[in-house]
């Protein structure tokens, strides 16, 4: 974890150095960041609609916190309601040939960003990339979608949106409470009682303050091999690959290490990586240099960009958002209503 993590929410020694000094940057972000939805309310900075629905699935906060999963799990209810959803991305780590870029069968995660091409082999449906949504949302159009799933993009207030989810890390929450760069939260507390419902990753405490919240878990029943696709239930692994490494380039490395503990894997060695981390052969020469012959198991989003230099003894381990079923009704119905 970099340090400026551990200070936003480990409480870290240096915080009392680090957090006086970044505060009059935070100063000129709220600044800024209060003057730009002036403009957006104001009409200066101008937002537009489009002929189908939009819902954002986003955060107040950096780092991962399980929108790509919740992503997954709308495109399941889009689907089961009869819909044809589509998805727009910013493409956070890619460089593509062109914006808005349409994902294709040869599309890498170094054109369009580890999440967008996980959703895109996961769910097979149209994905575009690019900083302009509403030009993206527009090219999803063009390929018969019906409804438009942001992932992220919250902030990104020049498309109009009709559903706001907003993703809570359950275990890390609001960190220090401040915005950047003193905190990690992109917008205050404030800006969940504006979202339609806000979604609690992981964690058991409740919210007082929070009215529209919803439980979600990640669950994982199977793991994957990275070169041939096969699957095998987590329970018949451990039974022949108990004792495993592992390595996670995701908003917090810890939570995939501690899922792995969860369901009975004895971890060896663990490495963390930043999100969005570009993977390469060099990462993993540690490994093999301690022990080949242990499985190596990684997460579903690091597995997209290490398909191409994999080993026989590499796995990726995918999760799936679950929610009640009453709140998968809830959700239905919300969509529902903006079809009319």
């Amino acid at each position: 974890m970099r340090l400026i993590e551990k200070v936003w929410f480990k409480s870290h020694f240096s915080q009392w150095l680090l957090v006086p000094l970044l505060l009059p940057l935070t100063a000129i972000f709220i600044a800024l960041t209060s003057l730009r939805r002036l403009f957006y309310s104001l009409n200066i900075l101008k937002s537009y609609p489009i002929s189908k629905p939009v819902i954002v699935v986003g955060n107040i906060g950096i780092g991962g916190n399980g929108k790509t999963p919740l992503v997954i799990l709308l495109i399941d209810i889009c689907r089961e309601l009869g819909l044809s959803p589509g998805v727009i991305s910013r493409g956070y780590g890619g460089k593509a040939p062109y914006y808005p870029y349409l994902l294709n069968a040869n599309s890498s995660a170094a054109e369009a960003g580890d999440e967008p091409v996980l959703i895109y082999q996961r769910c097979a449906l149209p994905v575009v990339v690019g900083s302009d949504r509403v030009a993206g949302a527009a090219l999803l159009l063009e390929q018969g979608c019906d409804i438009i799933l942001a992932d992220d993009g919250l902030q990104h207030y020049r498309l109009q949106r009709q559903l706001e989810l907003v993703v809570v890390d359950g275990k890390r929450h609001f960190g220090n409470g401040l915005l950047l760069p003193a905190g990690p939260l992109r917008e205050g507390l404030w800006r969940l009682k504006s979202s339609d419902f806000v979604i609690i990753n992981g964690g058991g405490n409740s919210h007082s303050f929070i009215d529209n919240e919803i439980k979600m878990q990640l669950q994982a029943t199977h793991i994957c091999h990275l070169l041939t696709g096969e699957k095998w239930l987590i329970t018949d692994f451990i039974s022949q690959y108990k004792r495993i490494n592992a390595i996670a380039g995701i908003g917090s490395p810890e939570r995939f290490f501690a899922t792995l503990a969860e369901h009975d894997f004895s971890l060896n060695i663990t490495q963390g990586f930043v999100d969005h981390h570009n993977f390469k052969q060099a990462d993993f020469d540690f490994y093999d240099n301690i022990d080949d012959t242990l499985p190596l198991v990684m997460t579903e989003k690091d597995a997209v960009k290490c398909r191409r230099f994999a080993k026989g003894h590499w796995w990726y381990l995918p999760v799936d958002a679950v929610i009640s079923q009453e709140q998968v009704e809830q959700f239905k119905t919300s969509i529902k209503q903006l079809q009319t």
